[in-house]
């Protein structure tokens, strides 16, 4: 067997193990739990009913996308130079979404705020558009505060370097078009990723069940570096 093919083999193996799916945010659908293709890339949603909780550990971690946006001051903002040794979540989404965007970061916001001071400065939490288009830096900049937290940080940018980031990671998304009733919605996996400050590989993906009580429990795992 050789070594593209083994690879790829265990990154489908790896998907297959969570519940996976690609919504538009405000679809109604419901996380399935068998495992979807869209666009050649695996798309990781829903939770993992394997371990009973709204989370999965990934057998083989992902590598921190190599990626440069803009963040909320208008500064360009490399991630994996600037989040390198910190613990960090990533997740991909867009303001505009009316449902499953803000409650993911009210969530983590809602965890954030209790940890102590010392894991807030380690931790980096860091919501990449998946619109662009509309939720330039300053867009994001009014965003964030109200539905996560003034210290998470907001990337945007041209859209094919964050889908391709996206996918890197196993998350899919498309361009954002219009729905049957006119309004513009972004299809996006609803995931969020946490990677270790040991290596800045994601081991645990986080899923939009999750409750802040969970991310309350796991992220101080995560900032001292124990994977799950």
């Amino acid at each position: 067997m050789t070594r593209v093919r083994k690879t790829t083999l265990i990154a489908a193996a790896l998907t297959a193990t969570a519940a996976l799916t690609l919504t538009a945010c405000g679809g109604g659908s419901t996380p399935s739990a068998s495992a979807s293709k869209s666009g050649g890339a695996f798309v990781v949603s829903g939770g993992d009913a394997s371990n009973g909780k709204s989370w999965t550990a990934l057998d083989t971690p992902f590598t921190k996308p190599d990626l440069t946006l803009t963040d909320t001051h208008g500064k360009p903002f490399d991630l994996r130079k600037q989040t390198a040794g910190r613990p960090t979540l990533i997740y991909f989404g867009y303001t505009h979404c009316p449902d499953v965007c803000p409650l993911v970061m009210s969530n983590i916001g809602i965890a954030y705020k209790k940890l102590p001071k010392a894991q807030q400065e380690q931790l980096r939490v860091v919501f990449i558009t998946s619109d662009p288009e509309r939720d330039t830096p300053e867009a994001l900049g009014k965003w964030l505060p109200g539905a996560g937290n003034p210290d998470f940080i907001g990337l945007s940018g041209d859209f094919k370097a964050i889908q391709a980031a996206a996918r890197s990671v196993g998350i899919s998304i498309e361009a954002p078009a219009k729905d049957k009733e006119g309004k513009v919605v972004s299809t996006h996996g609803k995931t969020v990723l946490g990677f270790s400050p040991k290596d800045d590989k994601a081991h645990v993906v986080f899923h939009e069940e999750t409750t802040f009580d969970e991310y309350g429990k796991e992220l101080p795992k995560l900032i001292n570096g124990h994977n799950p």
